[in-house]
């Protein structure tokens, strides 16, 4: 069997090559991470494999695209969780904001019912003093008045 030898210098080139093609792709996986985050774009390890134009065999034997991947899901779930937290917030503010503005136009209202109920006694109040005016009127013979044709006043 005969050993093929290879010179230290093409073994030298080849791993300075693979080197760069790894620093490469790990540099596209970085932009594919910046660019799904900055499209709000859901975060994954195919995301960003489709991106960054690279195996997932890759993501997942490459420590540092790994940590990298893992990072960014990791955050992406932290941020999305902080939105939907902040969106409930939002929501209830605003049910809060309606109960309230509920709370005061039910005082508003409940104060002019009272204002016309008030006013609807006076009223009230005014017809039966005429009523009994004229009733009195109409005992001793003389024709009812009317409060335009009065002199005196009614109130």
């Amino acid at each position: 069997m005969k050993t093929v030898t290879v010179p230290e210098s093409r073994t030298a080139a080849a791993l300075a090559a693979r080197r760069r093609k790894t620093e490469t792709a790990l540099e596209r996986i970085y932009e594919a991470i910046t660019r799904l985050r900055r499209e709000k774009a859901q975060v994954s390890v195919a995301a960003i494999a489709r991106r960054a134009d690279v195996s997932r065999t890759f993501l997942y034997d490459n420590p540092e695209a790994r940590t990298a991947v893992a990072t960014a899901m990791a955050e992406a779930r932290d941020s999305r969780s902080r939105m939907l937290v902040a969106q409930d917030d939002e929501r209830e503010a605003t049910w809060r904001e309606r109960a309230l503005n509920a709370e005061d136009g039910l005082k508003a209202a409940q104060a002019e019912i009272l204002a016309q109920r008030t006013r609807i006694g006076e009223l009230l109040g005014q017809i039966r003093d005429l009523q009994e005016e004229w009733t009195e009127e109409r005992i001793q013979g003389s024709p009812p008045r009317t409060p335009h044709s009065s002199s005196g006043s009614a109130n």
